[in-house]
């Protein structure tokens, strides 16, 4: 081979490596947008960039601290990120992670907005409980962990019988997912803000606990009233009607990348907000 192809591969190769590279650090980033594992990375970022200022600044013991830090924090990363690195893992070996990924159109949006609308509608008028939490940009895989997966297309027949009383998975909350029912039965953490009405139930404080951990939207049907209520950004809007409820579901699934209409600002729920 003459020395100028042998070059030539060597610089070709170091392009393919980058490449590959990078995009195996494209694809990380996209598994753990929108997870507690992004704060976490902020977190490590602070720290190199303290050990960097702290040896420009000479502050030794600072920098001392920083270094002891960062020698011991590949264990702890490894540990901290145990259940990314585990799901990064599982997609690999499914073949996944190098899958392209893509966000649900507005048509499937609408259909499952009308699907989780007239299930809500139906559970409301017969007054069974019922806890549905939709994922949005903030990834949910840690709770759709602790339920059981089902992975199966959003229909308002199948929400309807999730929740049906006395059911295997009626005990606890529903997660949608990319317009799927990813899991039933999962723990969502609840809200300790003292400002929740004392006449709420635990589905309510587990609904406003998502809601100010996650961007989700979550539908809660009251047991013992009937009513629907919904959550989001720590926020609780109670008693809502069933126009004011479908709007502010579309507003928010469907017409999140559209100009919204005037109309939308003013969402015409009874009761109260106590977010």
């Amino acid at each position: 081979m003459p020395f100028e192809d042998f070059t030539l591969w060597k610089y070709l190769a170091s392009i393919v490596d980058i490449l590959l590279v990078w995009y195996v650090i494209y694809k990380l980033i996209n598994l753990i947008k929108g997870t507690k594992a992004v704060q976490l990375l902020k977190g490590i970022f602070v720290i190199l960039l303290v050990r960097v200022i702290s040896a420009l600044l000479g502050l030794n013991t600072l920098g001392w601290i920083m270094q002891q830090t960062i020698n011991w924090g590949f264990l702890a990363i490894i540990i901290i990120f145990q259940p990314e690195l585990r799901r990064a893992l599982e997609q690999l070996g499914r073949g996944r992670f190098f899958s392209r990924s893509s966000s649900p159109d507005d048509e499937d949006q609408e259909k499952t907005v009308e699907a989780i609308v007239k299930a809500t509608d139906y559970m409301a008028k017969r007054r069974i409980g019922a806890l549905i939490s939709i994922e949005r940009e903030t990834g949910m895989s840690d709770y759709i962990e602790t339920g059981i997966g089902l992975d199966a297309k959003v229909s308002s027949e199948l929400l309807i019988n999730i929740f049906i009383p006395n059911t295997p998975l009626h005990d606890g909350a529903v997660i949608l997912q990319k317009n799927s029912v990813a899991a039933a039965a999962c723990y969502l953490p609840l809200s300790e803000s003292p400002f929740i009405s004392k006449e709420l139930g635990t589905r309510h404080r587990a609904a406003l606990g998502i809601s100010e951990v996650t961007d989700s939207i979550t539908v809660v049907v009251s047991e013992e009233t009937g009513n629907i209520s919904l959550t989001k950004n720590g926020e609780l809007h109670r008693d809502l009607t069933l126009n004011a409820y479908k709007e502010l579901l579309t507003d928010e699934l469907v017409t999140t990348n559209k100009v919204k209409p005037a109309s939308s600002a003013r969402w015409n729920w009874r009761g109260k907000n106590n977010g």
